[in-house]
């Protein structure tokens, strides 16, 4: 390896909005990382996710491709 071209490698602390923080190394040029989010208050990660529907778009896919009853489907075929 060449001398005097990579980052330095050290140990920083990662600080959470949330308020929690943990240790890992990284080549980050400060001691401290401020986050805004973490895997302890994202959504996906606590299981508190809420699917926001705000245009209607499940609805109108189900209406779209809604299965039609098989009793319906054979009375609507043309018979040859």
């Amino acid at each position: 390896m060449k001398k005097d071209i990579h980052p330095a490698y050290h140990e920083i602390t990662v600080v959470c909005a949330c308020g929690n923080t943990f240790k890992t190394r990284s080549t980050y040029k400060s001691d401290v990382l401020h986050l805004e989010i973490c895997s302890h208050c994202h959504p996906f990660f606590t299981g508190k996710q809420k699917l926001v529907d705000s245009a209607g778009r499940v609805e109108r896919f189900q209406r779209k491709y809604k299965r039609v009853p098989a009793a319906e489907s054979a009375a609507a075929r043309p018979k040859a």
